[in-house]
């Protein structure tokens, strides 16, 4: 799944967009309520595309996890988050066999099962295309070469006051 410029805040209940970089802080939307707001300096932010889940071997993306959970739900709801915690952890265990019980918690199950339904109730799940050189790439036309950029205009200095 595609989860740029999705992110969570500790301690604020659900996921934000980032829209822009404030000067002590970042501006965010939230996904649900739509409303505007900042995330200070001192706020835990963790982009959604950076957190990867612990497994036996290596760590895999969250992007990836969701991409299973997508492929097992048939692209619906999944499992309620508050569910009994040994649901939970067999519900997890069936998405990804390898996941680490020592490292991977009950709490970050409920997270991923809740951000899941979340961004599914948002029609936010849009599935990551394979980066791979089986993709035959487009010939550029010689009408689409780009042009060299034009050179930015400085603007005139103000003589400084003596």
């Amino acid at each position: 799944m595609v989860l740029k410029d999705i992110i969570a805040i500790s301690g604020e209940p659900g996921l934000f967009r980032f829209i822009a970089q404030g000067k002590n802080s970042i501006i965010v939307e939230h996904l649900e309520s739509k409303k505007r707001g900042s995330a200070y300096g001192s706020a835990k932010v963790s982009s959604l595309e950076d957190i990867a889940i612990f497994t036996e071997n290596e760590d895999v993306p969250l992007g990836k996890v969701f991409d299973i959970i997508y492929e097992k739900a048939d692209g619906g709801v999944v499992i309620d988050p508050k569910s009994d915690s040994e649901k939970l952890k067999d519900w997890f265990g069936e998405i990804l066999p390898e996941y680490s019980r020592d490292k991977v918690y009950v709490s970050d199950i409920k997270k991923i099962a809740l951000w899941y339904n979340l961004l599914h109730k948002l029609n936010l799940l849009v599935k990551e295309e394979p980066v791979d050189g089986s993709k035959e790439e487009p010939e550029a036309k010689p009408e689409q070469e780009a042009a060299p950029a034009a050179p930015k205009k400085k603007s005139p200095k103000k003589p400084a006051a003596e």
